[in-house]
């Protein structure tokens, strides 16, 4: 899908369909006042009759325009102007994509943020035009025997005035990049685990490694985990068939000596839970369990394309977690890449034993500083819901600038308390401590385990259980938090 940026009176543009927006105090603003003074007050009348609302969401297509050189309008309800920021903007946006699916327009200008601009500015305009259109476009149906009918709009403008066309074309560059890398994720997450497995993931980990000259890649197998220790990961893997994989993708955009990002992304491609079987219902969704691996490999994906000034590792532990005569049982103890030792409780919480080895591995690169992102505890999605990725930390620093990437970005993070009071209840009689705790807190019983293996390197978790997919008639990954992956790693490039 293309996405040019025009500018220009709005009134004159060519095009099958101009989006405008439609604000409650019953006054037009921006692109609408234009073209409505162009129209001779069609459009007020239109407002006026009901024929077009201001609720938020809310869309009309007009057929029968006047004065301008647009065939059609769609009016867009945006709500209180006073409220309209860029949140706002995304979901005019995306209802307006959706609007347009059936209706055959194959190009269309947006005019939703044309003119405002005190509430919002040319780059993070064009990011959330780019973005939420790209989101409401996408469709996973490479595996369906007879593909939907695609969508006729293959082109949206981004309208902006003169002076704000280079900021505006940025934003469209990083956009488009970053809705690529998201629908790389949604895609990986979407795949059934037949298809996606720990080798799939090592593939696509290798292609998106050819794609930049900044980019190696890495792949350890069962025996290179072996020789190294990795004895928790390695727990994990061994009821599956299915061989583990340790996935390491650099990218190296500044000078050797500057320290590089680690982060490490959870993929375990199925989880049954192991010995500790899950419940029948749902476990279909247990293919989304490698979203952390996904949403990692969809930001190096990102970050490949725009080729930022900072160094990245991704440290990707991928594996099945399967019951079987070899696998891992309650009561095992094993010995981590750390030296440390574990007591397995509980074979489904298994996302933290691979992870405190990936952890490990990634300090060995003496990173500025450790991300990890996994689909790591069903008590964060009970205490966020599935609006807000869990973020625990013991940095502020580092913590305060994912929060501030996931507001720019809209792909919001919440602060979640991580500190040693939570990790009583992993002690254990025989070994170091154990994999479970109490389930009160339980998502910050789990990051309590995981930072046993940071030591003092500024480390932040992100619990993305709640936010990694959609259920029910949406059901579908969802691509988080690529956006804020992405927003993070571009704040933290270099002069």
């Amino acid at each position: 899908m293309e996405f040019p940026v025009k500018a220009g009176a709005p009134a004159s543009q060519r095009t099958e369909c101009a989006l405008l927006p439609v604000f409650d105090d019953g006054r037009l603003y921006g692109a609408t006042k234009e073209i409505d003074t162009a129209a001779r007050g069609l459009i007020k009348q239109l407002v006026r009759a009901g024929d077009a609302a201001s609720r938020p969401g809310s869309t009309a297509l007009i057929h029968r325009t006047q004065g301008t050189a647009a065939r059609r309008w769609l009016l867009v309800g945006c709500g209180k102007l006073a409220e309209f920021d860029t949140k706002r903007l995304a979901a005019a946006v995306g209802a307006a994509a959706q609007a347009l699916k059936g209706t055959g327009i194959k190009e269309a200008v947006s005019y939703l943020g044309y003119g405002l601009g005190k509430q919002l500015d040319p780059y993070r305009l064009a990011r959330q035009t780019v973005e939420p259109a790209r989101a409401a476009l996408y469709r996973f149906d490479e595996l369906k025997s007879r593909a939907e009918p695609a969508g006729k709009l293959g082109r949206l403008a981004v309208a902006v005035e003169s002076s704000q066309v280079p900021e505006a074309r940025r934003g469209v560059k990083v956009a488009t990049a970053v809705a690529n890398g998201t629908d790389l994720a949604k895609d990986l997450g979407n795949r059934p685990p037949n298809v996606c497995t720990p080798t799939h993931l090592a593939a696509i980990a290798r292609d998106i490694a050819k794609r930049s000259a900044k980019m190696t890649v890495k792949v350890l197998g069962e025996p290179e985990m072996r020789r190294l220790g990795m004895g928790a990961l390695l727990a994990v893997a061994q009821g599956a068939d299915e061989p583990p994989r340790m996935i390491v993708l650099e990218y190296k955009g500044a000078s050797a000596k500057t320290a590089p990002i680690a982060i490490c992304g959870k993929g375990v491609t199925f989880d049954t839970g192991g010995i500790s079987l899950k419940p029948p219902p749902k476990m279909d969704e247990m293919k989304f369990d490698m979203c952390g691996a996904a949403g990692v490999l969809g930001a190096m994906a990102t970050i490949g394309e725009l080729q930022p000034t900072c160094n990245v590792v991704a440290v990707i532990p991928a594996c099945e977690n399967m019951p079987g005569g070899r696998a891992t049982r309650p009561g095992d103890i094993v010995k981590t890449l750390s030296g440390q030792t574990v007591e397995i409780l509980n074979t489904d919480a298994e996302g933290r034993l691979i992870l405190c080895d990936a952890i490990t591995y990634a300090r060995g690169f003496k990173p500025r500083c450790v991300l990890d992102v996994a689909t790591l505890t069903g008590a964060c999605v009970v205490a966020l819901g599935h609006v807000y990725t869990g973020l625990f930390s013991n940095d502020e620093q580092l913590a305060d600038a994912l929060l501030a990437a996931g507001q720019r970005s809209l792909d919001p993070a919440w602060r979640m308390p991580v500190h040693d009071d939570y990790g009583e209840s992993l002690r254990s009689n025989f070994a170091d401590f154990a994999n479970s705790g109490t389930r009160d807190g339980g998502a910050s019983v789990a990051a309590n385990f995981l930072s046993r293996f940071v030591d003092d390197v500024p480390w932040a978790h992100l619990d993305i259980a709640g936010v990694a997919w959609r259920q029910n008639a949406s059901k579908g990954a969802t691509g988080r938090p690529v956006p804020l992956l992405v927003d993070f790693l571009l704040g933290a490039q270099g002069p």
